[in-house]
């Protein structure tokens, strides 16, 4: 797990905290952003991320269209974290890759 880069996306600086203490325990590298432009800066400015873990609700850029953006580029392995349960987020989630 040395040298895995996992990208943390979320707007609540509580939540970041958590899951980045939680990987960091695990033995990944962590990288955050308080938001989704941050993290698309983030992103490609990096260029060896293995992970992004994306909250879907954040103001300005949500996570929806961080990932239609990274998906313009990249493959990498998002992780949509969200409280939202409606089947069709879920599907828009599914369609976005």
């Amino acid at each position: 797990m040395s040298g895995t880069k996992i990208l943390i996306v979320d707007d609540e600086q509580r939540m970041r905290k958590l899951v980045r203490d939680y990987l960091i325990r695990e033995g990944y590298s962590v990288l955050e952003a308080a938001d989704g432009r941050s993290a698309l800066d983030q992103f490609y400015n990096d260029g060896n991320i293995s992970l992004i873990i994306l909250d879907v609700m954040m103001p300005e850029m949500d996570g929806w269209q961080v990932c239609a953006e990274i998906r313009k580029t990249s493959k990498v392995p998002i992780i949509m974290l969200t409280a939202k349960s409606d089947e069709r987020d879920e599907l828009r989630g599914f369609d976005l890759g």
